[in-house]
């Protein structure tokens, strides 16, 4: 036996084990886990076994594991019997569950120490660590916890569903890159709003071209690209650990470097939005390797980087079936003649745009006919254009027939970064304070754009948010669209607008800002900077600013002083586009702030003690998101929190990797009513003296994987209405006196088949419990009877982790 053989033999067998643990329904949360597992492991052996090829490791460095994986298929083989008692079918899940426990630990220890022997001895035999960077730099990433999830950064968007007109482009773009070995480069062009993106991302989920490429990257370049950090999250995408280059030079090698260590595989790199400007930039993409093609769209031909396929409007039958599509219901009790005539005259108008078409049609969907009328009457007579001015003006209509408040909404939108994807909590945030409107009304507001095709709203998995919950849904923006709302924003005169922008880049301010000499009177301002920003403000004198929007890609970042004189300011939301969480500094520029109820930090590297030192007393919600914290300061602080945030209310710590327990502080917040604490995995136990919390209502405990109890003192929380422990697989118990939570009428638990429920849960009236099907019949079978009023609804849905590489652009 060769002595990669243990490798190649682990991951075989893990293939075959994942096939069959799916199969079995009876224990399907459980074979989910298991098989999710093995999947994580498989791009891990592998690696061993390329790596034990130059090396005489052999198959016994990996037995244990191989022990375990033959653990998993007896039981396997067991779980095909049918008719499985009860106490038979506890007993294996007790198997199965220390089966995936035994999988982890060894990702966690012996894995580990296996990659850093064999590494180690590998620079002994080569003498040069500098040639491993891309060789072998790859990350052990191990199943738990595997976040952020770099295997998605550069991943292909889903399709649409259904495509209408589509069919030819498609067969055309296909023949291209099948058929043409000599082609390297082909450029997609077309008018904003004609579908490019659309067709691509289609091209890109085809099995004939997923058979020919192996690789498919993609990425949104944009109006502002950074080669850098398109290099570095391909790297992080493909494995590699996260490296930062000095120059795009340095980043370029790299590149080079990485296809061709994936050549012979088929790559195809698409590139999406490429601006004219950027011609420059492609080329440094035109790499010599085997098998590789890049794909661009683009408004702008490059006819020096690779040829042009022009993709048409729709013709005139998919242009009508597609409004027919969108505006249906029709109105009833038409003359036939006279509809058709309404619907040639708004597809002329539309010229064949799918975009025009979509948010056209939806604004006269269900309406009656003189609204279809009037909607004709309203545009001019004209030849329409198919430029970008004449895309607008298409939409303009569309702008105009919205509520004064919904305008308002729509022309926020573009006050985010082009190809942004924003989650809903950060526009509520921000809708909340400027409207002076409740959660659920700002939550309306969105849905009634996307109603209208004028913004698009991706769940991520869940209905969290019909609880108030808005982190797990995603929002997006056509950029025609947000280009609509920029030109509104147009017709207000210079710093007198409501809105206002300020884009540096490459550490250059625009030439409005350097001879600033009045107050600018905007309410919403929005900075964003590169990565190459120094944090050298000039000052700026913002008296009416009620919401700040930072965007920033650099790993250290201070907050500008003129913040302090923002006397107005409600809201400030702080997101970071790099890779790695932001340091950032000068927060006591926060401090004099008299009106600021909301901060949200996202992949920044801050610590808990930041903000409660500075006195915020109208702070009402504290919010940070893929965060970094550090060392987290757990003894009793010399702050009278009580004092230091009388008005807080709100707490949100989402996808924060780092942080292991809560700091004591957070149970001294007596005003607090909602606790999120969620997908923080390495989170352990909460702070025992959480009965302070006497007006918490909402306690969102969500995918804590490590959590293994609630405090005792949980059962004084006798407001709390709403509980979500769901995936929180490592909880084994609940309060002993747990039925003392006579206000409790929600609970959320899916995935908690392994927590005991006290006796005491019998007390409970007009419990409603949301669970996954293994949990209501371990648990809430046996108590429907002895429970007034339950009601148990068993829902499946999982996560959507293929979009949660969102997040990070």
């Amino acid at each position: 036996m060769s002595d990669w053989v243990g490798g190649a033999l682990v991951s075989e067998a893990l293939k075959l084990l994942i096939a069959e643990a799916k199969k079995f329904n009876d224990f399907k949360p459980l074979s989910k886990d298991l098989a999710s597992t093995m999947e994580r492991l498989i791009p891990l052996t592998e690696q061993i076994a390329l790596i034990q090829g130059t090396l005489d490791f052999g198959y016994g460095e990996l037995k244990e594991l191989m022990d375990t994986i033959q653990r998993a298929s007896d039981m396997v083989n067991k779980c095909r019997r049918r008719g499985v008692s009860i106490i038979k079918r506890s007993k294996r899940t007790r198997e199965i569950e220390g089966i995936n426990k035994d999988m982890l630990k060894f990702c966690q220890t012996e894995l580990q120490l296996l990659q850093y022997r064999t590494i180690v001895t590998l620079v002994a035999k080569t003498g040069n660590l500098e040639d491993m960077v891309l060789g072998l730099s790859k990350k052990v990433s191990v199943p738990n916890p595997p976040p952020p999830y770099y295997k998605d950064l550069c991943s292909v968007p889903q399709p649409v569903k259904d495509l209408v007109g589509f069919d030819i482009p498609l067969m055309e773009l296909k023949k291209k890159l099948l058929d043409d070995d000599s082609l390297a480069s082909l450029v997609v062009c077309a008018p904003p709003g004609c579908g490019k993106t659309t067709l691509v991302t289609k091209l890109c989920h085809d099995q004939d071209i997923k058979g020919k490429f192996k690789h498919i990257f993609y990425w949104v370049v944009s109006s502002t690209p950074n080669l850098r950090l398109m290099v570095q999250h391909l790297l992080l995408h493909n494995g590699y650990k996260d490296l930062t280059f000095a120059n795009d030079s340095q980043a370029a090698s790299a590149l080079g470097n990485l296809l061709h260590e994936l050549k012979g595989d088929g790559i195809l790199l698409v590139l999406d939005d490429v601006w004219g400007k950027e011609e420059l930039l492609l080329k440094k993409f035109k790499i010599d390797v085997q098998g590789y093609k890049i794909l661009v769209t683009s408004r702008f031909e490059f006819p020096s980087f690779g040829p042009t396929y022009h993709l048409k409007p729709l013709e005139p039958k998919d242009a009508k079936n597609l409004l027919i599509h969108f505006a249906s219901p029709l109105p009833r009790h038409t003359n036939p003649d006279e509809f058709d005539d309404l619907l040639q005259k708004i597809l002329k108008r539309c010229s064949g745009f799918p975009i025009v078409i979509e948010v056209v049609g939806s604004s006269l969907k269900g309406r009656d006919l003189y609204l279809w009328k009037g909607k004709v009457e309203s545009w001019s007579e004209g030849e329409a254009l198919l430029d970008s001015s004449d895309v607008l003006e298409c939409l303009q209509p569309s702008f105009n027939t919205l509520k004064p408040t919904l305008q308002e909404c729509f022309l926020d939108m573009g006050s985010f970064l082009e190809d942004q994807k924003i989650r809903a909590s950060v526009i509520i945030d921000i809708w909340v304070e400027l409207y002076s409107k409740g959660s659920s009304s700002s939550m309306k507001y969105l849905n009634d754009l996307a109603s209208q095709n004028l913004l698009k709203l991706i769940p991520l998995g869940r209905n969290e948010h019909k609880d108030g919950f808005y982190n797990e849904l995603i929002v997006t923006q056509h950029d025609i669209l947000r280009e609509l709302a920029i030109h509104q924003s147009r017709f207000e005169s210079g710093l007198e607008t409501k809105r206002l922008k300020l884009e540096i880049i490459k550490n250059k301010f625009p030439e409005w800002y350097s001879n600033l000499k009045q107050p600018i009177n905007a309410r919403l301002l929005s900075i964003s900077t590169d990565d190459l920003f120094k944090s050298s403000w000039v000052e700026m004198d913002c008296p009416n600013v009620e919401a700040l929007i930072l965007n920033l890609s650099s790993s250290d970042y201070a907050l500008p002083s003129f913040i302090a004189g923002m006397e107005k300011l409600k809201v400030l939301t702080i997101t970071n586009h790099g890779v790695s969480p932001a340091r950032i500094t000068n927060f006591s520029c926060l401090s004099s702030l008299p009106n600021l109820k909301r901060i949200r930090l996202e992949n920044a590297s801050v610590t808990l003690l930041d903000l409660p030192q500075l006195g915020l007393g109208s702070l009402e919600k504290i919010s940070f998101v893929m965060c970094g914290f550090g060392e987290v300061f757990y003894d009793c602080i010399d702050i009278d929190i009580s004092k230091a945030l009388p008005s807080l209310q709100e707490i949100d710590i989402d996808y924060c990797y780092d942080l292991d327990e809560l700091p004591y502080w957070v149970s001294e917040v007596v005003s607090l009513k909602t606790l999120s604490v969620t997908n923080c995995h390495k989170l352990s136990r909460l702070p025992k003296d959480m009965d302070n919390l006497s007006k918490l209502q909402v306690l969102r405990l969500s995918s804590c994987l490590k959590l293994y109890e609630l405090p005792e003192t949980s059962d004084r929380l006798h407001n709390l209405w709403f509980l979500d422990i769901s995936d929180c697989t490592g909880l084994r118990k609940l309060p002993l006196e747990f039925g003392k939570l006579k206000n409790l009428k929600k609970m959320s638990m899916r995935k908690c088949y392994q927590c005991d429920l006290p006796d005491s849960v019998k007390n409970l009236e007009n419990l409603e419990v949301i669970c996954d099907e293994e949990t209501e019949y371990v648990l809430w079978n046996r108590l429907k009877k002895k429970l007034i009023n339950l009601r148990v609804h068993v829902e499946e849905t999982e996560h959507n982790l293929n979009l949660l590489h969102m997040f990070r652009m």
